[in-house]
């Protein structure tokens, strides 16, 4: 079964061929540099960069893969959540594939993509599992019962992970996007450094929030800069993202403990970060627990993880219809 994957979820056009599991192609236009200068995504921005994107993507990942449009059994492309504008760039190209060819229409949930991105390294036995998902837009605890259903056990309720580590490095002068910057600069740094509180470290639920710890970080700078003092930036970095890292560890391996799973599964942008991976690893084979994530390129947004998914679905009897709309809300269900 070969299956072509579109993401364009927000700010990188992502396509790619996954044959019965294994990757054949999976190829990403970055918009970095579109968006750099405005220290954020601009939706308009996005869509039109999308729209330059993904043709010529489309013909060199079926070239990569060895194949043509006329060999896919299927066109898997995410239909939220995200932005409308650019998700509907994503899913009118494959419409056109699919109307094209012939082969089935399947729409895809970008979290679940981030879920299932898994399988490529670690195979379709994945459930049943405890799934955080971190990312610039999502930050939740899911229990996945078995592939394809879920149970939201807790999210943000203010910031996305990625959103405030973006927000912190911007503050420090880290450039856009900020996570990977602000990796980079932890390393070097004490994580015990400055006492950064854990938000809802102890609210009794799988909840989380990030924007206190945002603004506690920008306290601490203000008040050390009035005080003439220099600030160390690794200490920072690293106290601050311990600070996040800690909540969600703690939270993921109490998950697991609840729903009585063995299996931990990561997924999502924030993923890549170096510590996150590293405690939880830690804390996984302290509690006895697998716990697995993709490799790094198949963390941040990719087509193979919408490929995968969208594949599983395909086999499973689904079809999406071609009227399918885009849902900037759509939930992990």
């Amino acid at each position: 079964m070969k299956v072509l994957g579109i993401e364009t979820s927000c700010d990188e056009t992502g396509v790619a061929v996954v044959e019965d599991g294994v990757v054949r192609s999976n190829l990403l236009a970055s918009q970095v540099d579109v968006h750099e200068r405005f220290g954020g995504v601009v939706p308009e921005l996005a869509s039109r960069a999308h729209v330059e994107a993904v043709t010529p993507l489309l013909e060199e990942a079926l070239e990569e893969a060895g194949c043509g449009f006329g060999d896919l059994d299927g066109v898997a492309v995410t239909v939220g959540p995200g932005l409308v504008g650019a998700l509907l760039v994503g899913i009118a190209s494959a419409k056109s594939v699919s109307l094209a060819t012939g082969a089935p229409l399947i729409g895809v949930n970008h979290l679940e993509g981030h879920i299932l991105a898994n399988a490529i390294e670690h195979g379709s036995d994945l459930a049943p599992a405890v799934c955080l998902v971190v990312s610039g837009g999502h930050t939740m605890l899911v229990h996945m019962p078995e592939v394809h259903r879920y149970e939201l056990l807790g999210q943000t309720v203010d910031d996305a992970a990625g959103e405030a580590f973006d927000k912190v490095a911007r503050f420090l002068g880290l450039g856009f996007p900020g996570g990977p910057a602000l990796d980079r600069l932890a390393r070097s740094g004490d994580p015990n450094a400055i006492g950064f509180p854990r938000a809802m470290a102890d609210s009794g639920d799988y909840d989380f929030s990030l924007s206190g710890l945002k603004t506690a970080v920008l306290r601490y700078v203000k008040t050390e800069r009035e005080a003439g003092r220099d600030i160390d930036a690794a200490d920072l970095a690293a106290s601050f993202q311990e600070a996040i890292v800690d909540v969600q560890v703690s939270k993921t391996i109490d998950a697991a403990k609840d729903r009585g799973v063995q299996t931990v599964l990561l997924g999502g942008g924030v993923v890549a970060n170096t510590r996150l991976r590293e405690r939880m690893e830690k804390a996984g084979a302290e509690a006895g627990l697998r716990v697995w994530f993709p490799e790094l390129a198949l963390c941040t947004d990719n087509g193979a993880m919408i490929a995968v998914a969208g594949a599983s679905r395909l086999s499973r009897g689904e079809r999406t219809e071609l009227d399918a709309a885009a849902d900037a809300a759509l939930e992990l269900a």
